[in-house]
């Protein structure tokens, strides 16, 4: 029982690091793009978090961490919408990375490699969708605002825009490259657990 208790512990604190990477990756390296997007590199920690916490702890440690850069960061009236998607994208990517392909095992760097990228376009493919979606719709139906569901239709239809791409690709690129890098030094420290 102290063991699982210590474990738990030990995921929860491994969490609440995720989380302060995350929020640094928003706060230092924010950019809004000419569409009004936000571009930064908070993502690629909510994706590396799902790669070793698991979807959940990945997930909410994204949530929790990008949540409270918005609410810093004066845009409060976002951060639950901002919880809800970063969450998602660590739930899809770590049941790609984790339950589909079984990161969490042995494999060769290349299985990994091609996985991870797998993962990453997957949750941060579909937030590229989710995330206009989701606006529009609490826009529409939970607190109508006729200019800001326009402006999420708009984002939905632009979805394909230079700053989304580049963005969910500049964060996919960065959680694939720092994996790569953590896993095998994790793996060596003894500090390698099952995600499963």
């Amino acid at each position: 029982m102290a063991e699982k208790n210590e474990k738990q512990l030990q995921r929860l604190i491994q969490a609440g690091l995720m989380a302060a990477l995350c929020y640094v990756g928003y706060a230092v390296f924010p950019a809004i793009s000419a569409s009004g997007t936000k571009i930064h590199v908070g993502n690629a920690f909510v994706v590396l978090g799902a790669y070793l916490l698991g979807g959940l702890y990945g997930g909410l440690a994204g949530a929790v961490g990008l949540s409270a850069a918005d609410l810093m960061g004066g845009y409060a009236a976002s951060a639950p919408r901002t919880f809800i998607t970063k969450l998602v994208i660590g739930l899809i990517v770590g049941l790609v990375a984790h339950k589909i392909a079984g990161l969490s095992k042995e494999h060769t760097p290349g299985y990994v490699a091609k996985w991870s990228v797998i993962a990453a376009a997957c949750g941060l493919g579909f937030n590229c969708f989710f995330e206009p979606a989701l606006k529009y719709v609490w826009y529409t139906l939970l607190f109508p605002n006729a200019d800001k569901a326009a402006s999420a239709v708009k984002a939905l239809i632009a979805i394909t825009t230079y700053s989304t791409l580049v963005n969910a690709l500049i964060n996919g690129v960065i959680a694939v490259v720092l994996y790569s890098a953590l896993r095998p030094a994790l793996k060596k420290a003894g500090f390698w657990v099952s995600r499963e």
